[in-house]
């Protein structure tokens, strides 16, 4: 059964175009389908239409902030994973507030290196594809 691997598809928010349009080329160059939105709610409007994989987000958006962005994103699409990124001190203090729907985010302090961000998402998606472990049987058991 040999084929071409899935192609995630990448959902990348940050109101700064330069940021988005690089980190989408990027992903792009490393074989994943990433698209990126300057504007939240578009990118809730596209995640409802055509669910991503993974959604990366800077938090402090206008409109609607990344985690309520990634909560909301999560309620429609379950399968879907969440890394934010900001450029505030308090990362945690952030996530905190909302309490129980935004725990399993990961959080990357910006400025982000590409290869810190790569990193993460192929770490999200190795564990993704993992097997799920199944006890074996001890000696005593055999």
């Amino acid at each position: 059964m040999s084929g071409s691997p899935i192609q995630r598809r990448i959902y990348l928010v940050d109101d700064e175009h330069l940021i988005v349009s690089t980190l989408a080329q990027i992903l792009c160059l490393r074989g994943f389908d990433a698209t990126g939105f300057t504007e939240s709610l578009l990118a809730l409007e596209a995640a409802r239409s055509e669910a991503p994989d993974l959604l990366i987000s800077d938090i402090v958006m206008p409109q609607l902030s990344g985690i309520d962005l990634a909560i909301q994103v999560q309620g429609d699409c379950p399968g879907c994973r969440v890394i934010l990124f900001s450029g505030q001190a308090n990362l945690d203090d952030l996530l905190e507030v909302r309490g129980d729907k935004a725990r399993g985010f990961e959080l990357l302090a910006k400025p982000i290196h590409p290869d810190v961000l790569l990193r993460s998402v192929e770490k999200i998606f190795e564990l993704d594809a993992m097997p799920e472990r199944k006890e074996l049987p001890t000696t005593a058991d055999a």
